[in-house]
């Protein structure tokens, strides 16, 4: 993937090309590579921190920068709010022709590029395959990439593309009909499990998508909601949306927790505890 340089304590930022278009893609840890897309402003240190749990299981992460700052912290931006930082990054993804966001029935055209960065990974780290994390933004990636890269272990936590302006777009997977094919053909000759998250009040991620997903992959689709509807017992507040970095509760017991837990367990059991051969 290119010369290195040690940047964001202990990942290494290196670069990816495909199709022209090269872009940095920070690197840490050894064993089959697992591809985390970030979530909205991009590669802060909470995504950071993430990542390095993903490597303690015993695998690599490629994290491609997509859009914000890497490294930035959005809660010590001088004054800004994370909203303002996200909002940033947000506005340059939308009008952005890589990502589409308000059409059904058609995936982005960044999918290409994570497709061969997936690839590539799972040729420079070997393993059986890989695995992918996509989140908010990006969530509904990770079933883009099954349809053509090695992926084994799929996780799409709080897919919000494309925006769920209307009943047909809640509906939508952000793929097109195609791409919706070979996924479920993919998953069915792979005998994977797909890997879902999102909070009950997530207006972002709404529940019609995973009822759409359950619809395509049946059992092969284990979609996990959580509770953050008023007064519950988890102390989620009520716009909850980023399961596994800044609204995860970190500890034993919660159903947030319990889902990073399950995420991790996914990849450890795919890709890590897997005889060779």
């Amino acid at each position: 993937m290119g010369a290195s340089t040690v940047e964001l304590d202990g990942f290494d930022r290196t670069t990816f090309t495909h199709a022209g278009a090269t872009r940095a893609v920070y690197r840490a840890g050894q064993g089959p590579a697992v591809v985390v897309i970030s979530e909205m402003p991009g590669i802060t240190p909470t995504l950071l921190t993430f990542a390095r749990r993903v490597v303690e299981v015993g695998c690599s992460v490629a994290l491609p920068h997509l859009f914000g700052e890497p490294g930035r912290d959005p809660e010590r931006s001088g004054g800004r709010s994370m909203a303002s930082d996200a909002l940033s990054s947000f506005a340059p993804a939308c009008v952005s022709r890589e990502f589409t966001v308000l059409a059904s029935g058609r995936t982005s055209p960044i999918m290409d590029w994570l497709r061969a960065l997936g690839r590539e990974a799972h040729v420079e780290c070997g393993g059986p395959g890989i695995g992918v994390v996509g989140m908010c933004f990006t969530g509904g990636f990770a079933l883009g990439l099954i349809a053509d890269a090695p992926v084994l272990a799929p996780v799409l936590s709080q897919p919000s593309l494309p925006f769920g302006l209307s009943p047909g777009l809640r509906r939508s997977v952000g793929l097109s009909p195609s791409d919706v094919s070979a996924a479920v053909e993919a998953c069915s000759a792979r005998d994977l499990t797909v890997l879902g998250f999102r909070f009950t009040g997530d207006r972002l991620a709404p529940p019609e998508r995973f009822a759409t997903l359950r619809e395509l992959l049946g059992d092969r689709f284990v979609g996990v909601e959580i509770d953050s509807s008023p007064g519950n017992p988890w102390g989620h507040r009520r716009a909850a949306h980023s399961v596994l970095t800044y609204d995860l509760i970190d500890e034993s017991g919660q159903p947030t927790r319990d889902a990073l837990d399950q995420m991790l367990e996914l990849f450890r059991s795919r890709l890590v505890d897997v005889a060779p051969g």
